[in-house]
């Protein structure tokens, strides 16, 4: 349940002007690679992106540092051009797309407007009609995803997206009562708000792969897949805190852990970088019990794992590869783990 708590800051926290992030290269258990599509890609998404998207300066610079091209290429290193096209494109439509619903609408019926409309997109692609910018960009990458995906694959792909679509709108309405998260309803809302389910759709859709559904449903899959999840949440909460709490933002579990455990800044930090390495370590035990469906249906489980393997390393590399959590800095910031405080904004 959403509580209304306001966010307070302790006098020691207040004079702070710096904390360190965890240390997750020097054991990071997982090889990181990228697409060798990534550059061409990435330059064709980012084009596609400020067309479509109608992007005008300083908009057009915000996303293509991004860089959703290189999250992709990192995150599905096997894929062709064209599939990772798709994978680009998607990823930066759901950058603006949640940031529209985050910062830019204050209206939950405009929220609702942009679901209806892209999620008729989704669905079909080919005859839907729209003037929404946001609706026309899912008409044309969707289209693309639904030449070569398969059933399941595609009815993962959808309603994932759908599912993002309801709870975003849900919490822009509590958000504009005023509601804040405790850190339970917060962790069950991230892992939905990270967007990562269709993500891992996209790994059948790389991969030419369909799961059947008797091995989306097994427990064991649906927790390799929550802890992959919570592994890029909490990590990306470590490296976005400090321009959330620039904003006041109290979506972000290090926010949350001050405010609801009262640890001072560092040891939150600390505290979440544990439950990153907790994440991988659920990750490789339900590796060690997967069950076999065949020898066919097995091929295929292997490589939506290492799909799932591939977003936990893809998504620390782009962390440091692109100007949203640490400007300029962010190789500087990948060596000493040193992030300086940036003052907060006015209210």
């Amino acid at each position: 349940m959403a509580s209304t708590t306001t966010c307070t800051v302790t006098a020691s926290d207040s004079e702070l002007t710096e904390f360190i992030i965890p240390d997750f290269f020097s054991d990071f258990p997982y090889p990181m690679r990228l697409n060798p599509h990534c550059y061409p890609v990435s330059q064709a998404s980012d084009q596609w992106l400020c067309s479509e998207g109608h992007l005008v300066e300083p908009k057009a610079t915000i996303y293509t540092v991004l860089r959703a091209g290189y999250l992709a290429s990192a995150t599905y290193p096997d894929a062709d051009a064209f599939r990772l096209r798709v994978c680009a494109d998607w990823l930066g439509w759901s950058f603006i797309v949640d940031d529209w619903l985050e910062f830019e609408r204050f209206d939950v019926n405009d929220a609702w407007g942009i679901r209806d409309s892209c999620m008729s997109a989704f669905r079909d692609p080919v005859n839907f009609q729209t003037e929404r910018y946001s609706a026309k960009m899912c008409k044309s990458f969707v289209s693309r995803f639904k030449e070569t995906s398969g059933p399941g694959c595609a009815k993962r792909f959808i309603e994932s997206n759908d599912m993002w679509f309801i709870l975003a709108a849900k919490e822009m309405d509590n958000r504009l009562k005023g509601h804040v998260n405790n850190i339970e309803s917060y962790i069950e809302m991230r892992r939905i708000l990270s967007g990562l389910k269709p993500s891992f759709a996209l790994i059948e859709f790389v991969n030419q792969i369909d799961l059947p559904d008797e091995v989306v449903s097994h427990p064991v899959i649906m927790a390799m897949e929550e802890a992959a999840i919570d592994w890029v949440s909490w990590s990306n909460d470590i490296f976005s805190y400090n321009v959330e709490q620039a904003r006041h933002s109290t979506s972000n579990l290090v926010v949350l852990v001050i405010m609801h455990q009262g640890l001072d800044l560092q040891s939150a930090v600390d505290y979440c970088g544990l439950l990153c390495k907790t994440s991988i370590q659920r990750f490789e035990e339900q590796r060690a019990i997967l069950p076999s469906w065949g020898e066919e249906v097995d091929k295929e489980v292997a490589i939506y794992v290492q799909g799932l393997q591939n977003w936990i390393s893809g998504s620390l590399l782009w962390s440091f590869e692109n100007a949203r959590y640490f400007g300029k800095d962010a190789h500087i910031v990948k060596r000493n783990r040193t992030v300086k405080l940036l003052p907060k904004r006015p209210l």
